[in-house]
């Protein structure tokens, strides 16, 4: 039987890239989404097509209750999961004095809330079938250096490093690894209508990274070989420092 994961806000962008490369690790790949139904199903289907195996599960990780709701009924139904990558997130970028505090809630809820509401159901049952595992959270070059724009965001991304590192030492004993990869610019709708060119200049590789780069440091993560790696940030955005 495969090992079942989860991958929240997976019907897009590096979401999709993580869980159709985890898919191919012959790990069974349970996709979350929340309103882009279409590309969810088009993700299960390219895993299926590809001999792959995997499953939808709609629900808004901001949403404490019904999250909760969403993976204990998956959990009494499936058994626990092995593993799960935490990417869902949103930004809502605005200068600092005109951030609106509906702004600063959505990006702190989803992202940062999002973390504990879906990891606080599934840690437990993790445990209690002694079989280790492995947790993933997406955070950002944003909450490592900040960025103009986005105190909200880069307060979320920070807040997910330190809740990483300090879950890390949890679970740690019980052969769970917990570690955080952080993107820099990567080719998504989410910098779509960014200034690229002049982004790149920033960048010493001059130029965007891939959702697949960002993928294959979590497969690696996931890997037999990395059981030793708990704790760590490992950025993935082309030298910036």
């Amino acid at each position: 039987m495969k090992k079942r994961i989860l991958v929240t806000g997976a019907s897009r962008g590096i979401g999709r890239a993580i869980a159709l490369t985890l898919s191919k690790s012959n790990y069974h790949v349970t996709i979350n989404y929340l309103r882009n139904e279409t590309m969810a199903q088009e993700c299960l289907k390219e895993i299926i097509n590809s001999g792959g195996e995997g499953m939808l599960l709609p629900f808004d990780v901001s949403d404490r209750v019904a999250t909760r709701i969403a993976l204990e009924e998956v959990v009494v139904r499936d058994g626990s999961y092995w593993g799960v990558v935490c990417n869902a997130g949103v930004t809502s970028d605005a200068p600092f004095p005109s951030l609106t505090g509906e702004a600063w809630d959505s990006v702190i809820q989803t992202n940062l809330g999002g973390l504990y509401n879906v990891l606080n159901p599934l840690v437990m049952p993790m445990v209690q079938a002694r079989n280790g595992g492995r947790i993933v959270t997406i955070s950002s070059v944003s909450g490592l250096v900040g960025n103009r724009g986005q105190v909200n965001y880069s307060a979320a991304k920070a807040g997910i490093i330190g809740a990483t590192r300090s879950l890390a030492q949890e679970l740690a004993k019980r052969n769970i690894t917990v570690n955080s990869v952080a993107p820099g610019l990567i080719e998504t709708d989410m910098v779509a209508d960014a200034p690229i060119d002049l982004i790149k200049k920033q960048i010493p590789m001059r130029r965007l990274g891939k959702p697949e780069e960002v993928a294959s440091i979590v497969a690696y993560l996931f890997d037999d070989m990395a059981g030793y790696i708990t704790g760590q940030v490992i950025s993935v955005n082309g030298g910036v420092i």
